[in-house]
């Protein structure tokens, strides 16, 4: 007979992300050849993982709840392939129950896949009783992504979910990875949100096919990305220094935008260009679509008395308000019994 005794259980907080400058040039197929550079926040929006023994009752070795329920008497047998790899590489003892819910749905843009992995790893670490840096955190969730599932992504929702904040973050060409987090006001940091709007287009997509052809196209899009690569550290001295202003900051991610369009063919189309125009038209200073393209949401920066005017412009899309996450991955509760 098994007896069923005492308690344990993690639950991780894992923030997701919005990028402002510079996706694509964390591709290594370009900062390789030179260095990559993005301008990100972690926002306040997360994603959760718990771990917990899963009871002998159920009749199984692994039982994961996400977006979809499943069971499993085996790694091996594990659907979701972040999760079968995070167990590989930082297995613990089953019977095990995972579990996930996020604040903002998948496929969006803002970093949610690898936001699920830093999350896991973490929660796997601490149910071991291990203490992981945020860098170990995030070089394993990128090495679990790229390296192992081959994912045709860029290292940057790596480290924006695992140390949370205001980044600038620098992929040198050895693979090795800097990261600068901006120590600002908080009025800037608030006047900065205050001019942010986000806005779900109703779009699910996956990344894999829009970063795939973009990968492809960087031989062709080198002086593109070398300016978007510009842009991220022009973002980093503009809002460090007195001269930051909402405007020429809405001004650099559209000149970001504008290049990304013609970095892929499906990173943008019809109805998200006329969006993005009719928030110019109703008075926003720029904006760009999050994550790699072809959906998800819009970000769009727009004074705050011009916002009521957006909103009517766009009142066919939702609005999610956001506002500034300072904290990276940690855990929210820790049960050992």
């Amino acid at each position: 007979m098994t007896a069923i005794n005492g308690r344990k259980f993690i639950t991780t907080c894992t923030p997701l992300r919005v990028s402002f400058a510079g996706g694509g040039t964390d591709l290594p197929e370009f900062y390789t050849r030179g260095y990559g550079a993005v301008y990100s926040t972690a926002i306040d929006k997360h994603l959760y993982v718990t771990v917990k023994p899963l009871s002998p009752i159920y009749g199984n070795v692994y039982r994961l709840n996400y977006s979809e329920s499943e069971q499993a008497d085996s790694i091996d047998a594990i659907k979701n392939i972040i999760a079968r790899e995070c167990l590989r590489l930082v297995p613990v003892e089953p019977p095990l129950y995972i579990g996930t819910i996020a604040d903002l749905p998948a496929y969006s843009g803002l970093g949610s896949s690898s936001s699920f992995a830093v999350g896991l790893l973490h929660a796997l670490h601490a149910y071991r009783g291990e203490r992981v840096s945020s860098g170990h955190l995030a070089e394993e969730a990128a090495h679990v992504e790229i390296t192992v599932l081959k994912r045709p992504m860029g290292k940057q929702d790596h480290f924006a979910a695992a140390y949370g904040g205001l980044n600038y973050i620098r992929f040198r060409a050895d693979g090795g990875v800097s990261i600068e987090p901006q120590n600002i006001s908080i009025k800037r940091v608030d006047d900065l949100f205050n001019h942010l709007m986000l806005f779900w287009t109703g779009i699910h997509r996956n990344s894999s096919e829009v970063l795939t052809e973009q990968r492809q196209n960087i031989d062709s899009k080198i002086t593109e990305l070398e300016t978007i690569r510009e842009h991220a550290m022009n973002l980093r001295d503009l809002v460090s220094n007195g001269s930051f202003t909402p405007q020429k900051f809405g001004a650099v991610l559209h000149g970001g935008w504008e290049l990304k369009r013609g970095l892929a063919s499906a990173i943008s189309n019809t109805a998200i260009d006329g969006w993005y125009h009719k928030a110019l038209a109703a008075g926003a200073f720029g904006g760009k679509l999050c994550g790699a393209g072809g959906g998800g949401f819009l970000l769009i920066v727009a004074p705050p008395d011009r916002q009521p005017a957006v909103r009517s412009a766009l009142q066919d899309l939702m609005e999610v308000n956001i506002g500034y996450e300072p904290h990276g991955s940690r855990v929210l509760l820790s049960v050992t019994e």
